[in-house]
């Protein structure tokens, strides 16, 4: 059950991805500057956002395989659809249903994690979580299509594919009336979790571990093209350099997060972000300084395969920080997995759709390619001292020991 759950996570993901490749030759044929383009990939990660709340109540009232098989069948007339799109409009439109496929997520987490037992639910929700691996199936898939029968090709077979899935699914899948919550809970008591200052800090947490790795996810394509000059096939080969750890290793982060504690996990994930993002951030840049022997111009910036180096370290430590995430709502919400996951998810997604329009706008005002992950630098800082203010410092002030690292006795100085 937890295999083809897995493998469904993966189709949906892939498929809510499809802008990341086909926008390309989308934004040169319909001309869009790159807010638009921005808009353009984020709009179905919009709709598969705002649906996951109410997707993890159904999940726990009405169980997680009847919601996960109609939410995918839902999903295959839109992406068949999406082919015969011409105008701009039509593909915002189209996009709003494809992304019900985002959705999936919220049903997923908690209907897998209720088949095991609290100590191995980390690794579970892990290894249905590394289903966003989808994104670098859609890197690799999307550019032969493309070169085989163009753009229109890519969604006619998602749909294909998706509809298999949801046969495949509906065939491995079960489901047992002792996972879902009792019949006497109302749609309003769920929705109070939405006042638990912790569900809103993991909502943070999730914005930038999630958020970001869908936003980049879906700009690094174009970013490689546009700033490095590299064909849309080589560029999505690289761009998966940074989605396949991305997704794979969230298993691996699960079964840490079991190991050691969401909190130390999701501590290290942040600072290895903040590093990483710091040294991305910085823009090609020229600039000449006068010495005794005349003017001497230097160069500083990131090469291809630094650039590349450095993605990849960011997704593993997205990787590990999704599953750490959800270690918490795992721990401290047992009851109310549905819920809260839906409602961490849904701020996951918007971070998703809100940040590849902002890293256009950021664009198309600075004309720095780069800005997008000054951006994503702030919001790390943002969860860090978020972070220390209510969990490291308060194990200092308890007389426990908080994340044993250079880099964090020397934040709390």
């Amino acid at each position: 059950m937890l295999i083809v759950s897995t493998i469904a996570f993966t189709v949906c993901f892939m498929v809510w991805m499809m802008f990341g490749v086909i926008g390309i030759p989308l934004k040169k044929t319909l001309g869009l500057n790159a807010t638009e383009f921005g808009l353009l990939t984020a709009t179905p990660v919009l709709t598969g956002s705002l649906i996951r709340v109410p997707l993890g109540i159904w999940t726990d009232r009405y169980g997680g395989r009847i919601v996960m098989a109609l939410l995918m069948a839902a999903t295959v007339p839109a992406i068949w659809l999406m082919s015969y799109a011409t105008a701009y409009w039509h593909f915002l439109v189209i996009g709003l249903f494809v992304g019900l496929a985002g959705g999936s997520f919220s049903v997923g987490t908690p209907y897998v994690a209720r088949w095991f037992p609290k100590s191995r639910q980390g690794m579970a929700m892990g290894v249905y979580g590394a289903g966003n691996s989808g994104s670098a199936v859609n890197k690799f898939a999307a550019p032969v299509l493309l070169a085989i029968g163009g753009w229109t090709l890519v969604p006619q077979v998602y749909a294909a594919v998706m509809l298999g899935t949801v046969i495949l699914f509906w065939l491995g899948s079960s489901s047992d009336p002792k996972h879902l919550v009792a019949s006497n809970v109302k749609f309003s008591d769920q929705l109070k979790m939405l006042k638990d200052p912790k569900v809103l800090k993991y909502c943070q947490y999730y914005s930038i571990v999630f958020g970001g790795y869908v936003a980049l996810a879906l700009w690094m394509v174009q970013y490689y093209v546009g700033e490095f000059g590299l064909s849309i096939q080589t560029a999505a080969l690289l761009a998966a350099c940074f989605s396949l750890p991305g997704g794979v290793l969230r298993a691996v982060g699960g079964i840490l997060s079991d190991k050691f504690g969401a909190h130390h996990v999701t501590w290290w994930v942040l600072w290895v972000s903040w590093v990483c993002l710091f040294l991305l951030s910085y823009p090609q840049t020229d600039f000449t300084v006068v010495t005794v022997n005349g003017p001497r111009t230097f160069h500083v910036g990131l090469n291809v395969y630094l650039f590349t180096a450095l993605m990849f370290v960011l997704g593993i430590a997205f990787a590990f920080g999704k599953a750490s995430v959800f270690k918490y709502i795992g721990d401290d919400y047992p009851a109310n997995i549905g819920t809260v996951s839906g409602i961490v998810g849904l701020a996951g997604g918007l971070g998703g759709f809100v940040l590849p329009i902002m890293f256009g706008a950021l664009m198309d005002l600075t004309g720095i390619r780069s800005s997008a992950f000054m951006l994503m630098y702030g919001v790390v800082w943002v969860s860090l001292i978020w972070m220390y203010w209510t969990e490291v410092r308060k194990t200092e002030m308890m007389g426990t020991n908080a994340p044993a690292s250079p880099l964090s006795r020397s934040f709390a100085r």
